[in-house]
């Protein structure tokens, strides 16, 4: 199976993903938040925060897990990406380790198959185009070199998000 064969585009709420495991676009304090964390978090239950509080927090560009609680996915693996400042202070680096550090984890629990949102493209204000060109390069190359993860799901809420990530998608 090629890489490409192994990346899809979805178009809907990641939360209703029933594979193994949802990134969730968290803070670093991984304790809830607005848009994508806020959704996961009322999605999961309480029992996610619990959890949460336990982990103490996650630097950006790295990974955390979680079960999945009442969320359809098994787990959540909870990743911080960077705040657009302009792109001279190591965002790019920042944001494609979001995306290795994800799935490298996946790969270490076992998990098959795993759903994205477009990671700092909300209130971190991440450029788009630039933000969907990271995930889908950086997840390809990662995929080239692994052959344990099934699918990869990239979830977009948005026209716009969903037309950069096809876009990237059809590049491969």
């Amino acid at each position: 199976m090629s890489v490409r064969d192994r990346i899809e585009l979805v178009v809907g709420d990641i939360t209703r993903f029933t594979g193994d495991v949802i990134v969730n676009a968290a803070n670093t304090s991984l304790l809830g938040g607005g848009g994508v964390d806020g959704a996961i978090h009322r999605a999961a239950g309480p029992e996610l925060l619990a959890e949460c509080v336990t982990l103490g927090g996650c630097p950006t560009g790295e990974a955390r897990i979680t079960g999945g609680y009442r969320l359809p996915a098994r787990h959540v693996i909870h990743t911080v990406g960077p705040l657009w400042r302009g792109g001279a202070r190591g965002e790019p680096q920042l944001l494609a380790a979001c995306y290795r550090s994800s799935l490298s984890l996946a790969q270490r629990h076992g998990l098959k198959t795993i759903a994205f949102p477009a990671i700092s493209c909300g209130v971190y204000g991440y450029p788009i185009e630039q933000a969907c060109e990271i995930a889908v390069h950086e997840t390809a190359a990662w995929l080239g070199g692994k052959s344990e993860i099934v699918l990869v799901s990239f979830y977009a809420r948005g026209d716009d998000v969903a037309s950069a990530l096809q876009s990237e998608i059809e590049r491969l």
